[in-house]
């Protein structure tokens, strides 16, 4: 188990925020609101921030300028449905897309893997969005879920990475490894305690397996790691990125969840970095005038390459409430 060390070096600040809303509103054929409703993970196609979410069927291609998103539909449920709650009664219809990494494709093109947490069985699958050219263009973006409950599988019966329940959070890609975060928010079973852990995949191997059958990329290099608490709540990992220098990017939110399931009170976030060595560091999320932020982080990803400045989503898991982009500020990270 590594621990990470909470550094008062660093210094995580929110700056200016935007509502994330779709620039032609509501499609209620798609089943679509005006509004992004989770922002669960973030990548980059070209001149726009994409947007994972968990509870809706659709990628959002932002502006981060102005928050204005198009939408890149997902195939709907057997209902015909793309947004899941627990008052719509369809919470466990979701696919709880909950990481996200941007992949160079054939012909210059840029293929978005969209992991689902793996939470339940309905949740062992990966989008695969491929845009052709590298354009941020729903109309020609191609999409599809892959079955990987044989990925998730393995995930599972990683010693150290996956816990009493497995919870994918986060993905990095790694020179030739994709780098999986799990969130250790679950419930102790059979003896087991939740863990927030990484684990490495071979990219070709992965890809082998999405794209043509191929078999399970083993994984290894598997980290555990005890990333500290938030007013008596342990923070767990929400997402990650790679800076230039190899350096991980990570955020964690500190929640009382009972379960992987179930959503509970969050008393805070923090962002994080993990050394080549895996030694961590961390230090919590404040807000605007400087206060703890009491929000979710659940996306990161770096606007400059060293990291210093960066854009965070947050999700209130309020199917009325649009996710927020924020502009933020680390200081304290290597060579800043």
């Amino acid at each position: 188990m590594l621990h990470a060390t909470h550094d008062p070096r660093l210094v995580a600040r929110l700056g200016r925020r935007v509502a994330l809303r779709y620039s032609d509103g509501a499609d209620e054929a798609l089943d679509r609101p005006a509004h992004v409703r989770a922002g669960s993970g973030l990548a980059r196609v070209g001149d726009r921030l994409v947007v994972v979410q968990d509870d809706a069927a659709f990628l959002a291609l932002v502006d981060p300028a102005t928050g204005l998103a198009c939408a890149v539909t997902l195939p709907a449920d057997d209902d015909g449905r793309r947004q899941f709650s627990t008052a719509r009664g369809n919470k466990d219809r979701k696919y709880d897309l909950e990481a996200c990494v941007a992949l160079p494709a054939d012909d210059g093109g840029v293929r978005v893997l969209a992991f689902g947490s793996g939470s339940t069985p309905r949740r062992e699958r990966v989008l695969v969005a491929t845009f052709p050219d590298g354009a941020p263009d729903p109309a020609r973006a191609d999409v599809r879920f892959i079955d990987a409950a044989p990925l998730y599988a393995a995930l599972r019966d990683a010693p150290g990475f996956a816990g009493s329940e497995l919870n994918v959070e986060g993905a990095v890609v790694a020179g030739d490894r994709v780098r999986l975060f799990g969130r250790g928010n679950g419930a102790v079973r059979d003896g087991r305690a939740p863990v927030s852990a990484t684990g490495d995949v071979a990219r070709d191997a992965l890809l082998a397996f999405l794209l043509h059958g191929g078999p399970v990329p083993p994984i290894d290099a598997v980290r555990p790691y005890a990333l500290g608490d938030v007013e008596g709540a342990t923070l767990a990992f929400t997402d990650a990125a790679r800076l230039a220098d190899g350096t991980i990017l990570y955020a964690a939110a500190a929640e009382r969840s009972p379960n992987t399931y179930d959503d509970g009170e969050v008393t805070g976030s923090a962002l994080g970095l993990i050394a080549p060595d895996g030694s961590a560091r961390w230090t919590p999320v404040l807000d605007a005038s400087g206060a703890p932020f009491r929000g979710k982080v659940e996306g990161v990803l770096p606007r400059t390459a060293d990291g210093s400045s960066l854009w965070l989503v947050t999700d209130a898991d309020d199917p009325d409430a649009p996710t927020e982009l924020h502009e933020a500020t680390l200081q304290g990270v290597p060579g800043v």
